[in-house]
């Protein structure tokens, strides 16, 4: 029986999704596109789940974008079918609810790069590389790449997506690209760490705050109307009063996400 092309992997709140096409250096076909997005959809209905860590196999690359022989074939294009497909879409725009860490064992490059830019937090190997190299193969960055100048300097976004060139981990950290760099033996361990700091927050919070925080990069208006429409949902939750009771107890807080 063969490998699962994404292995899902529970450890306590926080679910592991890992990329596992290592003799094709984890490219993204049709397959692993669904099965990515299935892997987000559980982990969005699963209450239990407050985390995602996204990682690759091997120590070749984090995930070398589109599977190119599959897209000259025809088995691999733009718009990608299945259950998964519409979640994933969702994914790369930044629209799914459950917190996302990205690690970046190694290179991660065209749509590669986009699973990352559609994370929330990344950990990255000190000896990754990172790029959206599409120009150089007649194609442009349609899985959300085109849009990285909302997240960078407009000049570093133009050449970024012009050249196509590729920046190392130092320099991806200095642009903000990337959260933390560590050694590559440690980069897993270091995303689960950040994930459970995350996982420990109430759920609602979370979801709540993520999507605030990223529409209030793009759209500061429509954050404030959405912030409106968050306040009662949060401020009047269980989980509200579980948070306050838990301080003033000097005890952590049981989550329910109510």
């Amino acid at each position: 029986m063969s490998e699962p092309v994404l292995v899902r992997e529970r450890r306590g709140a926080v679910q592991l999704l890992r990329l596992n096409r290592p003799e094709a250096r984890n490219s993204l076909n049709a397959e692993l596109i669904n099965e990515i997005g299935l892997g987000l959809k559980e982990a969005e209905e699963d209450p239990e789940v407050r985390c995602v860590v996204l990682t690759g196999t091997g120590d070749r690359a984090f995930c070398a974008g589109m599977d190119l022989r599959g897209f000259s074939e025809g088995t691999t294009g733009s718009n990608p079918s299945g259950e998964g497909a519409p979640v994933f879409g969702r994914f790369v725009r930044n629209g799914v609810s459950v917190p996302v860490v990205g690690a970046a064992n190694a290179t991660a490059v065209a749509g590669g790069f986009e699973l990352l830019l559609g994370c929330d937090v990344v950990v990255a190997a000190e000896t990754a590389t990172f790029g959206l190299p599409e120009v150089k193969r007649g194609l442009f960055a349609a899985g959300g790449g085109v849009f990285i100048g909302t997240r960078i300097p407009l000049a570093v976004a133009l050449e970024l997506t012009l050249t196509g060139d590729l920046v190392d981990a130092s320099r991806a950290l200095s642009l903000g690209l990337v959260n933390q760099v560590v050694p590559a033996d440690q980069v897993l361990d270091a995303a689960f760490a950040m994930a459970e700091r995350i996982a420990r927050n109430g759920p609602l919070g979370l979801q709540a705050t993520k999507e605030l925080v990223r529409m209030a990069a793009v759209d500061v208006e429509k954050a404030y109307e959405l912030q409106a429409e968050w306040m009662p949902k949060v401020f009047g939750s269980e989980d509200a009063k579980e948070g306050a009771r838990a301080f003033i107890e000097k005890r952590d807080p049981v989550w329910t996400g109510r």
